[in-house]
């Protein structure tokens, strides 16, 4: 089966910077997208950003020119440049796969990684 693998988490100030990254294993054979949430404590889950297999990226509106996704299709590995980070960034965040059939409905399936904690703070 699919297996997700985040590194890259850790204790930075603010205004620093961080990478993350998540690779991707197992029978991977239609991707719709890859991309990352976070929790923070006492809130709910929230979409950072995605990536689509077409390459168009999504962002919340809190991290929109602070952060950047990308991906290497040959590793199945998608990234998170943070920078600027912020206190309000601390969370756990987690990296997001979703494959679909290639058939009619084309069921939608979601993978997750186990979470990298990132702590923002001074």
């Amino acid at each position: 089966q699919v297996q997700l693998v985040e590194s890259g988490g850790g204790l930075v100030q603010p205004g620093g910077s961080l990478r993350l990254s998540c690779a991707a294993s197992g029978s991977i054979f239609s991707i719709v997208s890859m991309g990352w949430y976070r929790q923070a404590p006492g809130k709910q889950r929230e979409l950072v950003a995605a990536i689509t297999s077409g390459s168009s990226t999504n962002y919340a509106e809190s991290v929109k020119g602070r952060f950047t996704i990308s991906r290497d299709n040959a590793k199945n590995t998608v990234y998170l440049q943070m920078n600027s980070l912020k206190p309000e960034d601390t969370a756990v965040y987690y990296c997001n796969l979703k494959t679909r059939d290639s058939y009619w409905p084309f069921k939608e399936y979601d993978y997750w990684g186990q979470g990298t904690q990132v702590t923002v703070s001074s």
